[in-house]
């Protein structure tokens, strides 16, 4: 769109045009009609003199003069005799516009007349029509330009309510009517279209952004952050309500075992259950917290309508449990809050919910209506019930063994079993192993676990005469490095040396890496004793090559971060064939763990991996 003093300016450009055109015409038509006055004044002349005689033509040519304006006006006689002659001056136009003067001879007297018309009065008026029209033409100029104006915002306005029109309907995805096209321009429906195409592009792409950033892609539950902002900005028309926190116990060792895709299909289906219990509550909203954490808000419940969401749970989880051959399948901890109540403060409530849930029935749940134990500066509820259940399996020896195969990928190869420890509560039911190995680290009960884990593999060896298998213990970070347990495995395995040569100890590459000094001793104890060492999840830390070499491990197992979808990943594969490469040059084995297909079989193999374990390759059995 021009602005005022462009449309002005243009205009004026084009009036000058115009005008010089103009001019010019009405220089040209003026000459013409001045040519034309000459020549009719010359037949006039020529008229009076014809029939004057010597005598008198002075006086007729006075006469002449004083009727007909000349510039130039002269009677000769035949003998070329000046008989009258009168010149007058004339301005600059005048002159422009007066033709050459002309001669001509009358008979028969012989008088030769020369003559040059005076046109001033057709400079006059000249001037005067050029001087009006250049004055209508700028007043035109300055009128048009804000005609144009108007006009162009008009237009311009027209246009934008248009486009609105168009973005509205995008927007607010309606459809439109045909009388709100004000414009049929191919260049503006074009523009308008490819407007559209871009929102509805921005979006998509909003909406894309948004799900990514709110919504947990395995399940399509609202995430952790969804949560703490549904706390945060609570509707007005929430006065209380109930919060419980489902914990899913097998998933850990669901992803070991079975492999990772058994684990997301473990989740979908836990969260599947959660969908359908919490139903019949209105409003009710499930987020998904961290990898085995839902949380359930259940919105102007009271607690007592809440445990019967509890109690469905339970129940779904204990079909769904023995349909699947698992041990259990989830915990759930409720705890009631009002619209003041501090988000933090809720959470460790339900937590500690679900610790006195675990140490209960197989999938049970707990209702948190004690607050003050937040207050105690010692082990709250929760904990006092774990320090009891891990008091009993530790002194009833309630312990049962599986073990899982690992697979050598060739016949030079020699692997082992690895031993997998089950805990009982006194019902002789399962409890979840992550959360009894979690708490027995929390409560400080981890290094006599690990002691009784030890002895009850040795006695199974004995009274099974397995001599001639060869079994891996896993043992806690905080376990080796402990002066009396070192001491008391020492004596252990140097008192049965046909054992222990059978034994390989699991530690992870972390625990290790705590403390390179005593992690050192405790290898060094091992090999004297005739065991061997795994250092296992591999790859997690950023150890080096050196560490190892003064370590001296008989076995590393790679994280499952690496051989998960090897077969897929050129990325872990080049990685891994490195590992294996520099692992191999310090005759150290490499094992693959979490293996869940024959494709990845195939591909650790070509990449010189010694041995497998996974679900593929074989479930845990008792020992």
């Amino acid at each position: 769109m021009y602005t005022y003093s462009q449309l002005i300016s243009r205009n004026m450009i084009s009036t000058a045009i115009l005008s010089i055109i103009f001019i010019v015409v009405a220089f040209f038509i003026t000459s013409e009609q001045v040519l034309l006055q000459q020549k009719k004044q010359h037949d006039l002349i020529k008229l009076y003199l014809a029939h004057s005689s010597a005598e008198n033509i002075e006086s007729l040519s006075k006469k002449i003069m004083q009727n007909q304006r000349f510039s130039f006006f002269k009677v000769t006689n035949a003998e070329n005799n000046i008989i009258f002659e009168s010149t007058s001056k004339s301005d600059i136009i005048s002159n422009l516009l007066t033709p050459k003067a002309t001669t001509q001879k009358i008979s028969p007297q012989g008088f030769i007349v020369s003559l040059q018309t005076n046109a001033s009065n057709y400079a006059h008026y000249l001037i005067v029509v050029c001087a009006t029209m250049l004055i209508l033409s700028l007043i035109f100029v300055f009128i048009a330009g804000k005609f144009s104006i108007n006009r162009y915002k008009n237009i311009i306005s027209s246009i934008n309510k248009q486009i609105k029109n168009e973005l509205t309907h995008v927007l607010n995805n309606t459809d439109k009517t045909e009388d709100e096209d004000i414009f049929d321009l191919p260049e503006l429906n074009a523009g308008i279209s490819e407007i559209k195409n871009q929102i509805n592009s921005h979006i998509s792409d909003a909406g894309a952004l948004e799900k990514e950033a709110f919504i947990e892609p395995l399940t399509q539950l609202e995430n952790r952050s969804r949560f703490v902002q549904f706390f945060e900005t609570k509707s007005e028309s929430i006065d209380f309500g109930v919060l419980t926190i489902t914990r899913c116990s097998e998933l850990q060792t669901i992803n070991q075992i079975h492999g990772y895709t058994e684990g997301d299909n473990y989740i979908c289906k836990v969260a599947d259950i959660m969908k359908t219990a919490s139903a019949k509550f209105q409003a009710a909203k499930i987020f998904r917290l961290n990898s085995s954490d839902f949380a359930t808000v259940l919105p102007n419940t009271t607690l007592k309508d809440a445990e019967n969401y509890a109690k469905e749970l339970t129940n779904q989880f204990n079909k769904y449990q023995q349909s699947s051959d698992l041990d259990s399948v989830g915990y759930t901890g409720l705890v009631s809050f009002k619209s003041d109540n501090p988000l933090g403060e809720l959470l460790a409530l339900a937590d500690t919910g679900i610790s006195v849930a675990q140490t209960q029935q197989i999938n049970s749940w707990y209702s948190q209506t004690d607050s003050s134990i937040l207050e105690s500066s010692s082990a709250s509820y929760g904990n006092q019930n774990w320090r009891q259940e891990i008091d009993n399996v530790i002194k009833y020896n309630r312990l049962t063994l599986l073990i899982q195969h690992i697979k050598p990928t060739s016949r030079n190869t020699k692997t082992y079993n690895e031993v997998l420890a089950r805990f009982l509560n006194v019902n002789d039911e399962m409890l979840p192993t992550a959360s009894f190995i979690a708490m027995a680290e929390k409560l400080d009960k981890i290094v006599a676990i690990d002691r009784m884990i030890i002895e009850k593999v040795i006695a199974e060896i004995k009274d099974k005469n397995l001599h001639d298998q060869q079994f891996g213990i896993n043992v806690s970070s905080r376990t080796i490095h402990d002066e009396q347990f070192l001491i008391w495995l020492e004596r252990k395995l140097l008192r049965d040396p046909a054992i222990s040569k059978n034994l390989i100890f699991e530690i992870t590459e972390f625990g290790l890496q705590q403390n390179i000094k005593t992690s050192k001793r405790f290898i060094d104890m091992i090999h004297r004793a005739g065991s061997r060492v795994t250092v296992e999840r591999f790859g997690v830390g950023l150890t080096s090559f050196k560490f190892f070499r003064d370590l001296k491990p008989d076995y590393i197992k790679m994280d499952s971060t690496y051989t998960r979808d090897i077969d897929e990943d050129k990325n872990n594969q080049y990685f891994l064939r490195l590992m294996v490469d520099l692992a191999h040059r310090l005759s150290i084995t490499v094992l693959a763990e979490s293996v869940e297909s024959q494709e990845e079989i195939f591909t650790l193999e070509k990449l010189f991996i010694d041995g497998c374990q996974g679900f593929h390759i074989g479930k845990p059995e008792p020992l």
